[in-house]
């Protein structure tokens, strides 16, 4: 592989969706891997982990989607969804049924014309599992997963507690993915999330950067510029938490972005991760250290969190709806 600058790299990470460091950190070395590979360079199948993964796989997953076979999350994993919906297009065209993309599963393939495009089916469906859950919070399963980083871990954890006993009071299911002193990893937390069949996960951080200016709050949801998919819901549930937390409070509004991280793209559940200001900057640091301040972010979760599940008509204007709302419309 030719020697990548540090300039290459930070543009690489930047059109993949990943962390920008410039270094060549083990994500990044993994996406390079992911990108080398087209569709058609090789057979694909479902093997015993680690599983195959790629840009080819990617590929297949959105011509899956495109024609109306399920395959999940276009995520670039050949995982047994995937699998399964190739087997239903084997079927529908007539080549051996095997599970794999080989040669001639590939040419039949692109022999079709698409009978869908831009990966519709994908996000109706995810659309359609959203609304069908109804409005109450009662039914729903809501994982929380508060950063453990040391400049962080307190004050999300804080925050964290303050919207579990909101949700707890509406009925809601919830679960943590730490304590308060226990540190799980990465792939632990997607586990725990996955295993308990989440509705929704939030995962909250705070941000530091060496230039003390930097501040204001972000949301990120799973999006694949690449392949051009995102997640609906979780989209749209990043819109209505950033929308909120910047009407109920003076942080600055650092938007929304689509990102490939793996905490946002292998958990099966819409999912958001929000950064809740700068911890190295000043103003940032004094709001999160009052406890009105959390109590408001956790009501401005509260409320995008019921948002999602209205239906658009009894929606009402951002930073308006109050949990005493919630209460005595019944919808807990």
């Amino acid at each position: 592989m030719k020697e990548m600058s540090a300039d290459d790299i930070r543009s690489f990470q930047q059109e993949r969706g990943l962390h920008i460091t410039g270094e060549l950190n083990e994500q990044t070395l993994r996406a390079l891997e992911e990108a080398r590979w087209k569709l058609g360079d090789r057979s694909l199948y479902l093997q015993k982990p680690p599983l195959m993964h790629g840009d080819d796989v990617a590929a297949l997953q959105s011509r899956l989607t495109e024609m109306g076979f399920h395959c999940g999350r276009v995520d670039g994993i050949y995982g047994a969804m995937t699998e399964s919906a190739v087997k239903e297009f084997q079927k529908s065209v007539g080549v051996a049924i095997d599970g794999k993309c080989g040669p001639a599963t590939i040419i039949a393939m692109l022999r079709l014309t698409k009978i869908v495009s831009g990966g519709a089916p994908a996000a109706l469906r995810e659309s359609a599992l959203q609304k069908n859950r109804g409005p109450a919070l009662a039914n729903k399963v809501i994982v929380i997963d508060p950063s453990s980083e040391d400049h962080e871990r307190e004050i999300v954890f804080d925050i964290a507690q303050r919207l579990e006993g909101r949700l707890l009071a509406l009925g809601a299911s919830v679960f943590l993915t730490r304590g308060a002193n226990n540190n799980p990893s990465e792939e632990e937390r997607i586990a725990f999330t996955n295993k308990n069949k989440a509705d929704l996960m939030i995962s909250f951080h705070i941000d530091q950067h060496k230039n003390s200016e930097a501040h204001g709050v972000a949301t990120f949801f799973y999006g694949n510029d690449q392949h051009g998919v995102h997640s609906i819901v979780g989209e749209r549930f990043a819109s209505l938490v950033q929308r909120e937390l910047c009407a109920r409070t003076d942080f600055l509004n650092c938007r929304t972005h689509a990102k490939t991280w793996d905490s946002l793209r292998l958990i099966t559940a819409p999912a958001v991760r929000v950064d809740l200001g700068y911890i190295s900057n000043s103003a940032d640091a004094a709001r999160l250290a009052r406890a009105e301040f959390r109590d408001t972010i956790a009501e401005s979760f509260i409320i995008a969190i019921q948002r999602l599940y209205l239906a658009a008509e009894d929606d009402a204007k951002t930073g308006t709806l109050r949990i005493s709302d919630l209460r005595s419309a019944g919808l807990r």
